[in-house]
């Protein structure tokens, strides 16, 4: 590990030093295919990005779960973000309508006490998301990561009739990092069915590839209109459960 690297500093009850739990398993490129609209591609791995976390955020705490595929556009690569499940209400309905960010209201439990880390993610009555792991030592960045996601915004016409008041678009999200500080973690993450949060049944996982503990090095974020996507073939995909991008029936869980 480089000497310029060191474990962070923090305070008692001080909370923006807290790790980013990241996780990452494989699922089947059918599932992810399904969940991408026309004008996105499956990325070259069936991967799924789980990170939880808790940071500071308008000068509160936030406690939060993404769950991100990897995938393309206009053959960039980068991860299509389905959901943001947050704590902090105020944040919500103004991040999906500026930017298209997909969160929704989510309940989380997150904490690491010396080398145990457990998280657990909790939305309409049901838990949605598992871990619990061990620390197993440094497992360092030998640079920073640079990393696009993808959001969709758009605005369904008023009135309930099938058109848009503003149609589709991608929104391209360019993060740059310094490598910072990162932890290797010996866990499992348990996905468990749930009709609101619907990651265990749409995105099933067949092999966890990683869990690391990371304090990451914020370089720069940009968050920018990237181009639109094809009106009639997103349709499809405009019904969604809450502001996240599952698939749902105006905005709850699909009905049978």
């Amino acid at each position: 590990m480089s000497d310029s690297i060191h474990p962070p500093m923090i305070s008692p009850g001080e909370i923006s030093q807290w790790p980013m739990l990241k996780i990452v398993y494989r699922t089947t490129p059918e599932s992810i295919a399904a969940l991408l609209p026309p004008g996105i591609e499956p990325g070259d791995e069936p991967n799924v990005n789980v990170t939880v976390y808790n940071l500071p955020v308008l000068d509160q705490p936030e406690y939060g779960v993404i769950m991100t595929v990897d995938a393309k556009y206009e053959g960039q690569a980068g991860e299509y973000a389905l959901a943001y499940g947050i704590d902090q209400e105020g944040v919500v309905l103004i991040s999906v309508a500026m930017n298209g960010q997909p969160k929704f209201l989510c309940d989380i439990e997150y904490f690491r006490l010396g080398e145990t880390v457990k998280a657990r993610c909790h939305h309409q009555g049901y838990t949605f998301l598992e871990f619990s792991g061990k620390v197993t030592g440094e497992d360092p960045l030998e640079t920073g990561p640079e990393r696009y996601e993808w959001w969709t915004k758009f605005s369904r016409k008023v009135g309930g009739e099938e058109g848009y008041d503003f149609p589709p678009h991608v929104v391209k999200i360019h993060s740059q990092y310094g490598p910072g500080y990162r932890l290797a973690v010996d866990g499992k993450l348990n996905l468990k069915e749930s009709p609101w949060d619907p990651i265990a049944s749409l995105l099933p996982m067949k092999e966890q590839l990683s869990a690391h503990l990371w304090w990451p090095e914020y370089k720069s974020r940009e968050i920018s209109m990237a181009g639109p996507l094809d009106p009639k073939a997103f349709w499809p995909f405009v019904d969604t459960i809450g502001g996240s991008r599952w698939p749902g029936v105006m905005g709850s869980p699909a009905r049978d």
